[in-house]
């Protein structure tokens, strides 16, 4: 097995990490996965990131990079083949636009996932309900640029279905409660087909214990 030239820091079921963990799977790119509880004090996270955010890639010449969307940007430059993003205007466009997405369907989760932690009197309905609709409405976009299609963008996996699969899974992991599978049957048979993959059956999400009082 070649060294590896990168180190990861995780968290088990962070979409965010995954995304990058299965694209380093998908380049054959060598790495070092360091899972961590970010909200932890415990966690060394800070230490390679001032905004206390996971994933991390490390690397072993320059600066760590942060943020999923960064890293994404980095790995494609940084190691172009195969290539993730579709290099025509067009594609590329929807690749990242379905990056946003799925990205701002994990977020409106994370935000419900905290305030639902909150002492049952202090929650508030209303933020609850904006967050769903985002969630929903979100999932309603996946599927309509899925369409019946067996991929996103053309007849190769790309970002858009890394980002999708994803931010899918992991609303099973962490609110199995939202029957998405019923309402969405086409991001399901995508789901399904995606995490047939090496590179995903490798990081399968799983949840963690948060010890630290957050909220």
């Amino acid at each position: 097995m070649s060294e590896a030239i990168y180190k990861v820091i995780s968290a088990t079921p962070s979409p965010y990490a995954r995304k990058v963990r299965i694209a380093l799977a998908e380049k054959d790119i060598p790495f070092e996965l360091i899972t961590e509880v970010p909200w932890d004090k415990t966690t060394g996270t800070p230490d390679f990131n001032p905004l206390e955010k996971l994933p991390v890639l490390i690397r072993e010449h320059g600066d760590p990079v942060y943020e999923s969307y960064l890293i994404m940007e980095y790995l494609e430059r940084a190691h172009p083949e195969p290539p993730l993003v579709p290099a025509d205007p067009d594609g590329w466009l929807l690749a990242k636009r379905l990056e946003v997405l799925c990205d701002g369907v994990c977020d409106a989760f994370v935000l419900s996932f905290f305030e639902r932690h909150r002492a049952e009197a202090l929650q508030s309905t209303t933020w609850l309900a904006r967050q769903r609709r985002k969630i929903d409405g979100g999932l309603t976009e996946m599927q309509r640029l899925l369409c019946s299609r067996s991929h996103f963008i053309g007849n190769a996996f790309t970002l858009a279905d890394l980002a999708a699969a994803t931010a899918v899974s992991y609303l099973a992991v962490r609110w199995p409660e939202i029957d998405w599978r019923a309402s969405y049957p086409t991001l399901l048979d995508h789901s399904d087909r995606m995490e047939a993959r090496p590179s995903f059956q490798n990081s399968r999400p799983v949840p963690q214990i948060i010890s630290d009082i957050v909220v």
